[in-house]
């Protein structure tokens, strides 16, 4: 290899280099629970997967299937009656680690639902990052899954 052949391939590695260091997040198991024609929300799981050398955090999602999107957890309430919360800050994503959005636990939540969610649908999403990254994906709505995850709590509520 001459010397301006190894320079030039030098030269394209550290150009692309950023490009692939930015794609350190991935999305795995992702599906959208089944929604009912009369239902006005629903929810979104998954696990987001940091590959990177640094911590990240997903700060929010943005899907056209809802008029609001925002990321919930379930904290306990004084009474001891589990409550969905937004969370503002968002979920952090540990380098070299992951984060679960799993039914009972942090989600997605859709409220205002645009059409009804019935099993074999997809649902658009994006997800944001704090590194400024987002993830783009086509959710299944899966009955098979989400039955395999089991019925929400009971006296389970939506608070504020």
């Amino acid at each position: 290899m001459t010397l301006l052949k190894a320079l030039m391939t030098a030269a394209a590695v550290a150009v692309a280099a950023p490009a692939f260091a930015e794609s350190h997040l991935s999305v795995t198991d992702a599906y959208a629970r089944v929604a009912s024609p009369a239902a006005k929300s629903g929810g979104i799981f998954m696990v987001i997967e940091n590959h990177g050398d640094s911590d990240d955090r997903l700060t929010g999602a943005a899907s056209d299937a809802a008029e609001l999107v925002e990321l919930h957890t379930h904290v306990a309430g004084a009474d001891g009656v589990m409550q969905m919360r937004k969370v503002e800050e968002g979920f952090p994503v540990p380098a070299h680690g992951s984060h679960a959005l799993a039914r009972g636990g942090d989600h997605v939540m859709l409220m205002g639902l645009t059409r009804p969610l019935a099993d074999g649908d997809t649902v658009a999403l994006t997800l944001s990052f704090e590194s400024g990254k987002t993830i783009d994906l086509t959710v299944p709505v899966d009955l098979k899954r989400d039955a395999a995850a089991g019925q929400m709590m009971h006296g389970m509520t939506h608070g504020n």
